[in-house]
């Protein structure tokens, strides 16, 4: 049976919360790029604690990936989801929309739950950086300057098969908010492998008085 790491949304939030003076100090971002879905509630719940006074929330842009296979019948994982080996895009941007454009010349946030493998993180910020440049030279825009960065909840401790690029570790523009052991991690949005009990407050309800 595979081991199992239950996280709660507090947790979440508290993560997100200790993670943010870094990433507006050294990141110092203008957009998110949440990868889907793990991505997603990061992201919106991050944002809030980007938020800087007399400042507009940052932009959320979202981008779906797929890496994950599901074994059900895979005893030797315990019927959970296992790396695949080919990323598999669901959702991207829109290469002639304003949606590419608004990328140039941006300090940019890519949001993930997890870093596995590092695979899907790999071709996010390739395949990303080739979209920005073409964006770049199709607009005239040469000489501005898109810098990617990286945040996730966890980082796997684990040898990894996908590459970031030399400036972007050099340059600590990656971060994981928790570094856990190569142990299954279940997010309290997957709701097949949640553990409700452990995610939810539970309200008791009480009786009202009535009005007059």
């Amino acid at each position: 049976m595979v081991k199992k790491l239950y996280v709660t949304y507090n947790q979440v939030h508290k993560l997100c919360q200790a993670s943010a003076n870094r990433i507006l100090n050294d990141f110092n971002p203008q957009l998110m790029i949440a990868i889907g879905g793990g991505g997603y509630v990061p992201a919106r719940i991050l944002r809030s604690f980007l938020k800087r006074a007399n400042s507009p929330n940052i932009p959320i842009q979202a981008i779906g990936l797929s890496l994950y296979e599901h074994k059900d019948h895979d005893d030797a994982n315990g019927g959970v989801e296992v790396p695949g080996t080919q990323v598999k895009r669901t959702q991207w941007l829109d290469l002639s929309s304003l949606e590419m454009a608004n990328l140039i010349g941006k300090n940019i946030v890519i949001v993930d739950e997890v870093d596995d493998t590092r695979t899907t993180l790999e071709y996010a910020v390739r395949e990303l950086e080739k979209d920005v440049e073409t964006a770049r030279e199709r607009l005239g825009r040469q000489g501005e300057t898109t810098k990617f960065s990286i945040f996730v909840l966890h980082n796997k401790d684990k040898p990894k098969k996908g590459r970031l690029p030399d400036g972007m570790l050099k340059e600590n523009r990656y971060l994981a908010a928790q570094t856990v052991e190569d142990i299954w991690i279940c997010y309290p949005w997957e709701a097949a492998y949640a553990a409700p009990e452990l995610f939810y407050v539970k309200v008791i309800p009480r009786e009202i008085a009535p009005l007059g």
